[in-house]
């Protein structure tokens, strides 16, 4: 109420009329209490941010702020083709990935001069790979998620060398790759029998039916199959 009608009722020379002024005058409106995702907002914007989505799916742009609704035309062709990792010793690497984790060399690159190799490894079947090595290397290069493990001469005898940072200690960086097998359980019995290093067993921790293991310079690598990941994620789905 403004001062001036409260003024007004209060000097009135009928006590019973005053209070009926003051109960029939417009009362001013109550300030709305704010709703519990409104108070989440302004406290906690990257919570809110993912409490709310606008429509359609979590994964559309209208969500993801940043992300670009058209892609370039300039881009058509492009595809992820390759992880790089620095190991110690390729002939431990080259078992790990080929006897324990079942994949082929693609292609090996030497370069005496700098003193390096490169060796591209992958699930392809190497029947397509061409016999002229010119035309194998574009043929790797054309296959889509290898790895390639490139080696500085030298590292494997050096006494000094204390090996690379995997990514999962600080300074954190990067992760992991990730490897999908017909079944994670069984999968995960083999490395065992073959004396494979876990992170972490498919009933460790809260998140079963993954599992993470290491390479022989310690990088990780995700283990998942296609019958259990959608249920592994689906409360963050």
């Amino acid at each position: 109420m403004a001062a001036a009608s409260l003024r007004s009722a209060l000097l009135s020379s009928s006590p019973a009329a005053a209070l009926r002024r003051l109960s029939s005058a417009p009362r001013a409106p109550r300030f709305a209490r704010p709703k519990r995702f409104d108070r989440v907002r302004r406290f906690f914007p990257a919570a809110a941010a993912a409490m709310s989505t606008s429509s359609g799916t979590k994964e559309a742009p209208a969500n993801n702020p940043g992300l670009q609704a058209e892609i370039d035309p300039a881009t058509k062709g492009y595809f992820m083709q390759q992880t790089m990792f620095r190991v110690k010793d390729p002939k431990v690497s080259l078992d790990f990935y080929s006897r324990v984790m079942g994949m082929s060399l693609l292609k090996r690159l030497d370069f005496p001069d700098m003193k390096f190799s490169l060796y591209f490894l992958g699930y392809e079947d190497l029947s397509a790979a061409p016999a002229d090595p010119v035309q194998r290397t574009g043929w790797t290069f054309g296959q889509k998620a290898t790895i390639e493990l490139t080696h500085n001469w030298g590292t494997e005898t050096d006494p000094e060398f204390k090996g690379y940072h995997n990514g999962n200690s600080d300074p954190r960086g990067f992760g992991h790759i990730g490897v999908t097998v017909d079944d994670v359980y069984k999968a995960c019995e083999r490395f065992e029998r073959l004396g494979v290093e876990f992170v972490k067993k498919p009933d460790d921790g809260k998140m079963k039916g993954i599992a993470f293991i290491k390479d022989p310079d310690g990088y990780w690598i995700e283990i998942f199959d296609l019958n259990r990941i959608g249920e592994v994620t689906a409360t963050a789905s």
